[in-house]
């Protein structure tokens, strides 16, 4: 049985994944289905897992015997059985998922899995592959360490309004925006579509100085709702309207001093996709 004193949902970024600790085992077994949809994207998951499952059969890969069935509470607070795999299997898995968010999700993963990291999976290693696609895709070095301290200072806060009563999706949604826009002026979609994207991932598309703010803004709201002991969805709203605040006005006094704007339409994406995206 799950030990229910540890935490059966954490979060990628904003994206729930739930998970359940075996005693007997001593490990933990993630929904399989929730990190298919963080790195597919897709808005029917389990559709596109079992299409993946299907062919993953048909080339003779045996990964579905190492899959197994437990017993998760769904949005609407029930328990259904859902399939669930240990973080080696998941491993196996995200290979077989083509997505940017592989590499960050590899090391996230070697970081809340609590189980022995094996060579092929040494945090180093996959840090290492992380920076190597994020150069190859036009980043340098401080970007890529401004993007993963952004990515542990994003789970700290959404580890709090996960612990404070915020209902995962739309409520998650609402707070980043009152944030987000208070710094940058812009809502997440409005930033979006400044940059020209549509699938892809807002964070991974900004400039330095962007991470740097967004990170400020996020940090200054989890430390001001801790302080408040902000609980349920209006008191983190007060909180992230201060604490995005912060960084609005950090960011207006940076950019009255450089006589530059922080807020940036600039992307990194491949050419061709720009050239498409434009037709």
């Amino acid at each position: 049985m799950p030990n229910e004193t540890q935490k059966s949902i954490i979060n990628f970024e904003d994206a729930p994944v739930r998970r359940v600790w075996d005693e007997k085992d001593e490990k933990w077994y993630f929904s399989v289905v929730d990190i298919v949809a963080i790195l597919s994207g897709s808005p029917r998951p389990r559709k596109y897992w079992n299409a993946l499952k299907t062919k993953l059969k048909q080339e003779g890969n045996e990964l579905s015997h190492k899959l197994g069935q437990l017993k998760m509470r769904s949005v609407d607070g029930k328990f259904y059985l859902t399939e669930a795999a240990d973080t080696e299997t998941l491993l196996r898995i995200i290979q077989s998922i083509p997505s940017s968010k592989a590499e960050p999700f590899k090391i996230w993963l070697a970081k809340v899995g609590y189980e022995r990291i094996q060579e092929t999976v040494n945090p180093q290693m996959a840090v290492d592959r992380a920076r190597g696609q994020w150069k190859s895709m036009g980043r340098d070095g401080n970007w890529i360490r401004q993007r993963m301290l952004g990515i542990e200072i994003r789970n700290k806060l959404t580890d709090y309004w996960s612990e404070s009563g915020i209902k995962q999706g739309q409520e998650y949604a609402s707070l980043t925006d009152i944030i987000h826009q208070e710094w940058s002026g812009l809502t997440t979609s409005q930033h979006k579509k400044l940059k020209d994207l549509k699938r892809e991932n807002l964070r991974d598309n900004m400039t330095d100085a962007e991470i740097i703010f967004t990170s400020l803004a996020e940090l200054s709201t989890t430390q001001i709702a801790q302080s408040e002991q902000a609980k349920g969805f209006t008191p983190n709203a007060v909180a992230a309207q201060k604490g995005g605040r912060i960084s609005g006005n950090a960011r207006r006094a940076l950019e009255k001093q450089t006589g530059k704007k922080v807020v940036s339409g600039q992307n990194f994406l491949p050419r061709r996709q720009q050239v498409k995206q434009l037709k």
